[in-house]
């Protein structure tokens, strides 16, 4: 009888719940960023969250309210840059220091902002800067200083930053 419990209890699906979590990054001269990522619950109590910890991970890039790119964790091809610094218990971004040290990020470009995929999207956060590549391309005109703060928030967030959109 034992054993058939605990067969039956190898069988039976554990629930596992993560957390989403969105951000919205403003750049210079009209350029923004949303995203999305799922972090498993026991993980927000950590001091750092990892890009080995999240589940899913998605970005979008914009210029003045246009759609500019996309690019997820899922679609991280060998050699891209996949590098990303979370504190969840400040809900925040590690920014500002060098690349690719414990205060940086790397989302589909890396430090020099010159793996972005062709197409694609890509942001970094080092010591020069925070700041975006499209197509292959630096964006310079979308740099901020490296140390900017860069929060997330369980609210969903608008395409312009402007707002976060209340869950209920």
């Amino acid at each position: 009888m034992l054993r058939v419990l605990a067969l039956v209890a190898t069988c039976v699906p554990v629930s596992s719940f993560a957390a989403t979590v969105n951000f919205c990054w403003q750049g210079a001269e009209g350029y923004t960023m949303t995203g999305r990522m799922q972090i498993p619950d026991p993980l927000m109590q950590r001091a750092i969250v990892t890009e080995a910890d999240v589940t899913q991970f998605k970005i979008a890039g914009y210029k003045d309210g246009q759609l500019l790119g996309t690019w997820d964790n899922s679609r991280a091809a060998e050699g891209a840059t996949w590098h990303m610094r979370f504190a969840p218990l400040t809900m925040t971004f590690l920014t500002g220091g060098s690349f690719a040290g414990p205060h940086s990020q790397g989302w589909n470009a890396d430090g020099n902002v010159q793996n972005c995929g062709s197409p694609g999207f890509g942001f970094n956060s080092g010591n020069y800067a925070q700041d975006i590549c499209v197509n292959g391309t630096y964006v310079h005109t979308s740099s901020v200083p490296p140390e900017t703060p860069l929060v997330a928030t369980f609210d969903p967030v608008s395409p312009d930053c402007s707002v976060t959109i209340p869950t209920s």
